[in-house]
């Protein structure tokens, strides 16, 4: 069951990705899907709008007809019990008609005011009242920070259990952020070099050329740090500092990044100007086109204090990783859309191919993740010619250059695990609160000073300059984000 079944992301995202799991065969024969929503349709009106869905993602759609076939439609209201008790009656015949065997998947992809309500009445109308498995899947943002999070985990718990609720963040159905773990845990020459002996920092990038769009109510309440960092920017960290899981299993995974989340230092009051940087774009030049500033969209208030842009440098205090510093950046109107990782390799002791001219470049292992997928890796290599010199090369792996352009959309990869039970690549609850916990020090302190710079960086450009300084000052730069070319890979 689909809440918000006419929406924006059910129509992006999870349509495409139900057909394409549909069209691969991972997906049964014996499957059923019932839109819920307010606004009222039949099913055939709703059926066209799947196939038009599919049809404007996908190319190749032989099987539509009989794919939109399954999808069922129910005009509803969150907060009337007799509406769910329709709803339990259509999914009851559904249950018989397909043989489903009792098994039922509630997706929440709709507002996030109404999780709470939802769930609750699930239970008191008895939807969970199954013979099979039921999973709540919910989009974020789980809260708005640690209290209002609390406050919904505790109403979702009364329905379902933590083993049963599937916290979706579509970063981490990311082919390459799922590779980060197979690239430290298979490789011997990573693992051992992934520690504070010869890693110097890391950095964990992710920009958008895009504005608020129509978002600018949703944004002002959020902003990049409630937007991006507690979720996306936090998860990817945890996933590259964790320790080695003893086995690959959900429970030992979560472990293992809860324990990372736990050792971040806390940053609060006045320390929080010497880690954060927070930003706000004005209007300026995006790929040739001029377009506005924060504070001239639409629903933005013109003297808002919203950043959308934030910068930090965290600082993980255990053995593995005490001393370095894991920088992170993200934001609204920058000069590129790229989310990458870049772990920076301490220098050798002493350069033997140093000139006047040049300095030896650190080794960097760059892993992209959007909109390329793929890995490079800096070495330094003798230059050609007669003399005795280092220059840099670059030894790349780019995952659609290899396996073409069927790389499966984060959402497919999510439905899939949900279905088939799989949870480790969702976020527990102790990683939710753990998080909001760290994020919302900084959050009270800035909504509680006004931002006396703001804007502070023009639209199509990296950032405010207070950024690059953060790295300047531990004798770091930020390394560029163009793409490499994955033709040449």
């Amino acid at each position: 069951m689909i809440f918000g079944a006419t929406g924006d992301l059910a129509n992006r995202k999870l349509y495409p990705s139900l057909y394409k799991l549909f069209e691969k065969g991972n997906l049964s024969d014996k499957f059923a899907v019932i839109g819920v929503a307010r606004r009222p349709l039949t099913n055939e009106e709703f059926q066209e709008n799947i196939k038009k869905s599919v049809k404007s993602s996908i190319q190749k759609e032989d099987r539509i007809d009989e794919f939109a076939s399954h999808f069922y439609y129910h005009s509803h209201d969150v907060t009337d019990s007799n509406s769910y008790a329709v709803l339990n009656n259509l999914a009851n015949q559904l249950d018989s008609n397909y043989d489903l065997q009792g098994n039922r998947i509630f997706y929440l992809a709709m507002a996030p005011e109404f999780f709470g309500t939802i769930a609750l009445h699930l239970k008191e109308d008895g939807l969970t009242n199954v013979s099979g498995f039921k999973r709540l899947v919910i989009e974020k943002p789980f809260g708005h920070d640690l209290q209002s999070a609390q406050e919904l985990n505790d109403q979702i718990r009364t329905a379902f259990s933590e083993d049963e609720v599937y916290r979706i963040d579509h970063y981490l159905g990311k082919e390459m952020v799922q590779n980060i773990e197979v690239i430290r845990f298979a490789n011997a020459i990573f693992e051992p070099l992934w520690n504070n002996r010869y890693i110097s920092n890391i950095q964990v990038t992710s920009s958008e050329v895009l504005g608020v769009e129509e978002r600018g109510r949703y944004y002002e309440k959020s902003g990049a740090l409630r937007d991006m960092v507690q979720n996306h920017m936090l998860q990817m960290v945890a996933l590259l500092a964790m320790e080695p899981p003893i086995k690959l299993t959900t429970e030992e995974i979560r472990s293992e990044k809860v324990r990372v989340l736990r050792a971040l230092r806390p940053i609060e009051g006045e320390e929080i100007k010497e880690y954060f940087v927070r930003g706000q774009y004005d209007k300026g030049t995006v790929e040739g086109t001029q377009v506005l500033g924060y504070r001239e969209e639409q629903m933005v208030n013109p003297e808002s204090n919203t950043e959308t842009y934030v910068a930090g440098k965290l600082m993980i205090d255990n053995f593995r990783w005490a001393g370095v510093p894991i920088y992170i950046r993200t934001g609204k109107r920058m000069d590129a859309k790229s989310t990458k990782i870049v772990i920076q390799f301490k220098d050798i002791p002493m350069n033997l191919y140093y000139s006047p001219e040049e300095t030896l470049n650190p080794n960097l292992l760059v892993i992209h993740i959007q909109p390329e997928e793929g890995i490079t890796l800096h070495l330094n290599a003798k230059k050609a010619g007669q003399n005795i010199a280092a220059t840099p090369v670059k030894l790349n792996y780019a995952n659609r250059g290899i396996d073409g352009l069927n790389t499966p959309e984060a959402y497919e990869k999510l439905l899939f695990d949900c279905m088939r039970g799989d949870a480790t690549n969702f976020t527990h609850w102790d990683e939710v609160a753990l998080s909001w916990s760290f994020v919302d020090k900084i959050s009270d302190v800035w909504e509680n000073q006004k931002a006396e710079n703001y804007p502070n960086y023009n639209a199509g450009t990296m950032g405010p300059r207070e950024a690059d300084e953060l790295l300047e000052k531990d004798g770091f730069h930020w390394w560029p984000i163009s793409n490499f070319d994955v033709d040449k890979c």
